[in-house]
């Protein structure tokens, strides 16, 4: 029975898709066909996202290119990669997984949002999640195909935004050095999340006026035969191109210029605000109004503004998020020179803060925790060794965040805490993190990063400290006896539930905010010991390594108890956040019952 679904809208009839398993099935479709199949994978990724949310604009701007790819080329014989997996959902619509986009929501809930073999081995070889490195797979691919001397092609699939990140330059650079068959589609929307920066954009522009003839080709240099596609939506002339460089044995560049969001007007209308969208009327892009909350990222990009006012050297740097410092195009038109987004360049973001603060700048970069693991080297080398005072901001660290296996955000800690000469930071209020940005960014001696809570905006009443130094010092919130509870950034208020939760049993438990993530309060510890049996340690993230192991080493072979409190190190994918706490017994009345169990014994 065929399904009707929504595309441009207006009503069509799933006639193909839901019947082809595999790619072999486009091959004996004519073209009017395919055609077909292209309007029936657009729709069907439009009720998927609609319903279900994900990437909106990168997926429709992709969906000929990849009818086209799949018919041309000899999946799974022949190798796709995709990089950051932004635009793989027409791939999974063709390969057998049509129902995740077509079925009920439990359906689209076993289908990832990235590439992922773990759902389907056959047809994805690697879980992305994480931008610029789909070359660089690729030619591993390609290094095994040739020592092993079979034929079939590999194809690396990377958008223009993810061409600004270093491993696709490392990529780049291994590919034309093998110099054997390996095809490289560049997908130019012209867009990164947000608009593309770096100037690497310059010549994509260049080739896109010229229509690929210009006599500056960044790709031709670095030694690729090159091929351009303006009507990058256009399954036609898309089944030439491809079919021009199948079986090439030689690294090969085919540019395709596409429209993000191709098919749907609202995400062509607005690109960024559709690059990803929480479910919506696909008929026109309405979204259920919302009550409006503070958020860190709005209150965070305000505070800057009125900051920059009143010190010119002030700067907010992004790296191809800028939504997660809340700077919206709006407010970075305001910003001007005083906001730089240097796009999908995590590292050298880094370096640059560095370079900032010792030319006399106060930078202050803001990063998604998933998305700081890019740059440790850079941390540890370009910042912390030359003591320069930039800033970090750390968004959304934690287990409540996102989910997915390429994005969990749980290992912040261990990571910056590994890292000599650099303050980690942890607020529990919205009070707290400001105090402790002001601080930040007025010190002059280390650089300085912050875990800005991601249990939401908690506010206090209660004064909290304007200075902050270099050696930790915990501030105890209650004082107690018997068991003590150092609850860190978002799990302070879980701590406070646990206090309580003991205080019914009679148990009136020292409570404290440890504020510093990275070393030991070695004199608040100490302190503890003549009146406590037990120190329970609360963390939202990966405990091993982390802040509750750093405190149990220092106790060692003492007679002090100590309960760390965390996520036990694994790949966690797609997970539920309760089920997650629970599984891990991070609960509050899980934790009282263990307090409870140990100190009985």
């Amino acid at each position: 029975m065929h399904r009707k679904k929504l595309v441009r809208n207006h009503i069509i009839t799933a006639m193909y898709i839901e019947k082809i398993q595999s790619p072999a099935d486009l091959k004996g479709l004519s073209l009017a066909e395919l055609k077909t199949v292209a309007d029936e994978t657009r729709a069907a990724v439009l009720n998927r996202v609609s319903k279900h949310g994900g990437h909106v604009g990168p997926n429709l701007g992709f969906v000929e290119a990849t009818v086209a790819l799949h018919y041309v080329f000899d999946a799974p014989k022949d190798k796709f990669v995709f990089d950051v997996s932004h635009q793989c959902y027409p791939h999974k619509v063709l390969t057998g997984r049509a129902s995740g986009f077509l079925g009920e929501m439990s359906d689209m809930n076993a289908i990832s949002g990235y590439s992922s073999p773990a759902e389907s081995p056959e047809y994805d070889n690697f879980e992305v999640g994480h931008t610029s490195t789909s070359i660089s797979l690729a030619t591993g691919l390609q290094k095994a195909r040739d020592i092993k001397g079979t034929h079939e092609n590999i194809i690396a699939i990377i958008g223009d935004g993810s061409l600004s990140g270093g491993e696709a330059f490392e990529g780049l650079d291994e590919a034309s050095e093998l110099g054997t068959g390996i095809i490289i589609v560049v997908n130019d929307n012209e867009m990164s999340i947000a608009e593309n920066h770096g100037g690497i954009y310059k010549n994509l522009r260049v080739l896109r006026e010229s229509h690929g003839t210009c006599q500056h080709n960044w790709f031709k240099a670095w030694g690729f035969e090159y091929k351009y596609l303006e009507e990058g939506n256009d399954v036609e002339k898309l089944i030439e191109v491809f079919r021009s460089v199948k079986d090439t044995d030689k690294p090969t560049v085919v540019h395709i210029h596409t429209e993000k969001g191709h098919g749907f007007a609202p995400a062509v209308a607005n690109k960024e605000a559709w690059h990803y969208g929480a479910p919506f009327n696909p008929a026109d892009g309405s979204r259920p109004e919302m009550p409006a909350i503070e958020t860190y990222e709005q209150l965070y990009s305000d505070w800057m503004l009125r900051e920059m006012k009143l010190d010119p050297t002030l700067i907010a740097v992004t790296a191809g998020t800028p939504a997660a410092a809340g700077f919206s195009p709006d407010k970075r038109k305001e910003a001007g020179a005083q906001h730089i987004d240097m796009g999908i360049a995590e590292e050298q973001a880094v370096a640059m803060i560095s370079g900032m603060a010792k030319g006399g700048l106060r930078p202050v970069w803001t990063v998604y925790s998933t998305f700081i693991q890019r740059t440790y080297d850079q941390i540890a080398q370009d910042l912390c060794i030359n003591s320069n005072p930039a800033v970090i901001n750390v968004m959304w660290g934690g287990t409540g965040t996102m989910n997915d296996i390429t994005h969990i955000c749980m290992f912040d800690i261990p990571m910056l805490c590994s890292i000599p000469n650099l303050i980690y930071l942890a607020p529990t209020t919205c009070e707290e993190y400001f105090a402790m940005l002001r601080w930040a960014i007025r010190q002059e001696a280390k650089p300085i990063a912050i875990r800005v809570p991601s249990n939401g905006v908690v506010h206090t009443t209660e004064a909290v400290d304007e200075e902050y130094s270099y050696t930790p010092k915990y501030k105890v919130a209650h004082e107690g006896s018997q068991v003590a509870i150092i609850a860190a950034g978002s799990f302070y208020q879980k701590g406070e539930n646990v206090a309580h939760l003991l205080a019914e049993k009679g148990i009136d438990a020292t409570l404290i905010n440890p504020r510093y993530l990275h070393a030991v309060d070695a004199e608040a510890l100490e302190s503890l010991k003549a009146r406590h049996q037990l120190v329970v340690t609360l963390e939202d993230g990966c405990k091993d390594g982390g802040f509750g192991e750093r405190i149990a080493s220092y106790y060692g072979t003492s007679d002090m108890k100590v309960l760390v409190c965390g996520v036990k190190k694994d790949l966690y994918d797609r997970f539920d956040h309760q089920q997650l706490l629970s599984d891990n017994r991070l609960l509050a009345n899980q934790i009282a019952d263990d307090i409870l169990n140990i100190i009985k014994k």
